[in-house]
This record gives structure tokens, C-alpha cells and sequence, in this order.
């Protein structure tokens, strides 16, 4: 499975080596041409105010949000998860969501920078509890009906999945625990990859 990561800012670099890490081409995305060539696609954890000014300088914006819509499998994390919402709460003026995830989420809910933790989570693998990274997290709202809950933090959902698309509030990537991303693999797998 090729798995590109959109690679503009943030925590590419982790989720390519913990791909590469899973037995897939991991490679880094950059240009509309590299989207086409992902069979899956990562949108990392970073800042998602950065990550839309280089998608719209870029001209990366309506490439991503169409790959995003037409059923590609997404994995998205903390600043991904951002890009990827219906709405965005405490957002910039100008801040918008890729729509391809029907979630409320709100920027920086569980605290800026010095407020970040790591928290177990219970996300119904095998193995326990999943311990949980967040950094500048975003809190999800609320989730449309195709929205499935797969694991939560103090009653608000931190990991969801819609169809293809698996978002979370927390970095599975630097957790140091590869269930997240294996569970994503194996689903994309399932769903004809």
C-alpha cells in the first residue's frame, strides 16, 4: 500500500517512518501529482492555521479536499483532524475544514502548548489501554450520524472513524504504540485496498 503523508508542516516525518515501519511505500506529499500516487493519505498533526496557508499557497487546497472526498482512505491527526471537519470552533476568520469528516471540532480545547499530556484511552484493540499524546488537541464537539466513536477522553470522543476516514484529537504517531495505525492499514486493506 502506498501511503502518502501531506508533508507541508507538523508530524509527517513520524507517520512516514511508522508506515514505512508497517511494510508500506511511505512517501511524502508535496505536490497535487503526489496526491494521486497515495493509495492512502495522512493528514498529520501540526498547526492547522500553517497547514491552510500553505494548502491555498501552495494551490494544494481543492487537490486534497477533492482526493480527501472521492474515498481514498484518510488517516487524520490533531491539526488533520482539524482540516478534515465539517466546522471548526475557535477558528480564524478565515480558517476552514476540508468537509470530508462530519465533526465539530474545537481548536486548542484541552489546552495550548504547556497544557499538553498523555492520557490512556481505551480505543477497543487488543493490547489495552492506548496511551494517548496531546498536544495543542482539539476537542470533538459533536459527530454526524456516520460518525462511529471508537475511543474517548473525559466523555468526548478522541477517536472516530467514518467509512474510510480515521481522525483522532491525540499523535498516535509519537505515542510509541503502532495499533492505530495498523487498525487503519488493516480497515483500508479490508475496504479494497
Amino acid at each position: 500500500m502506498k501511503v502518502g503523508v501531506l508533508a507541508l508542516q507538523g508530524a509527517f516525518r513520524e507517520h512516514r517512518e511508522v508506515f514505512a515501519s508497517l511494510g508500506c511505500e511511505a512517501f511524502e506529499v508535496r505536490s497535487a501529482r503526489d496526491l494521486v500516487a497515495a493509495d492512502a493519505l495522512v493528514l498529520p498533526g501540526g498547526e492547522s492555521t500553517a497547514m491552510i496557508h500553505l494548502l491555498r499557497t501552495g494551490d494544494l487546497l481543492a487537490p486534497l479536499r477533492d482526493r480527501c472526498q472521492s474515498g481514498v482512505p484518510v488517516l487524520a491527526t490533531c491539526a488533520g483532524l482539524i482540516l478534515g471537519a465539517h466546522e471548526i470552533v475557535d477558528g480564524r476568520a478565515d480558517q476552514i475544514g476540508l468537509d470530508f469528516l462530519d465533526v465539530t471540532v474545537r481548536r486548542n480545547a484541552y489546552g495550548r502548548q504547556q497544557q499538553s499530556f498523555e492520557a490512556p484511552i481505551d480505543i477497543g484493540l487488543p493490547g489495552g489501554l492506548f496511551p494517548g499524546v496531546f498536544i495543542r488537541a482539539p476537542r470533538i464537539e459533536k459527530v454526524g450520524a456516520e460518525v462511529e466513536i471508537l475511543g474517548s477522553y473525559e466523555g468526548s470522543p478522541v477517536l472516530v472513524r467514518a467509512g474510510k476516514v480515521w481522525a483522532s484529537s491525540f499523535h498516535p504517531e509519537i505515542s510509541g504504540d503502532l495499533r492505530v495505525h495498523q487498525a487503519f492499514i488493516r480497515a483500508a486493506r479490508e475496504q479494497g485496498l
